[in-house]
């Protein structure tokens, strides 16, 4: 099942903290990053999905050192749709964070600095959509099947933000 799939089925689900305003809202500030940086939507979902690769790789390693635990506390603890740099710090060191930035901005034409500057945005924004598939009474609870489903446990590869987001964009008419 793919990584919309487990989305909508969180949303669908009560004891999963999915829902669809907390959708919307992701929708939303990918929306307005692309308005307030001059950027086509198409572009900042790519911009999103790059960066989510980054951040499934920082959390699968945290996953194979420290345990599913770590990587769920991380997106509990970081998840959501304001800045927070913390939440690129606690993945990326500031090196990574600029090699993410270069990467971004080598497959979109984006300027590198803007997308370093996008980061304590666009990290907590992945985190959130990885949050919808947490236990909604123990958000510590193992079971997060978006993030099981994000971090590809059976390593088939088959994981994309952008066509998430583009189908969530669908599935809420917008």
């Amino acid at each position: 099942m793919g990584l919309f799939d487990q989305i909508i089925n969180a949303i669908d689900n009560p004891s999963q903290q999915g829902s669809t305003g907390q959708l919307g809202d992701i929708l939303n500030t990918v929306q307005q990053l692309s308005n307030s940086t001059g950027t086509n939507p198409s572009t900042m979902q790519s911009v999103v999905g790059i960066v989510g690769n980054y951040v499934r790789s920082a959390l699968q390693e945290k996953q194979v050192n420290y345990g599913n635990q770590e990587a769920q506390a991380v997106v509990n603890q970081y998840s959501g749709t304001s800045p927070n740099p913390q939440a690129v710090d606690s993945l990326f060191s500031y090196g990574m964070q600029q090699q993410v930035a270069e990467a971004v901005a080598q497959r979109t034409g984006l300027n590198a600095g803007m997308i370093q500057q996008l980061l304590p945005i666009l990290v907590p924004l992945v985190l959130n959509l990885l949050r919808t598939g947490a236990n909604a009474q123990n958000s510590q609870a193992g079971g997060n099947s978006v993030l099981n489903s994000f971090l590809d446990s059976d390593r088939d590869g088959d994981v994309d933000i952008v066509d998430a987001i583009q189908m969530a964009s669908r599935y809420l008419g917008r």
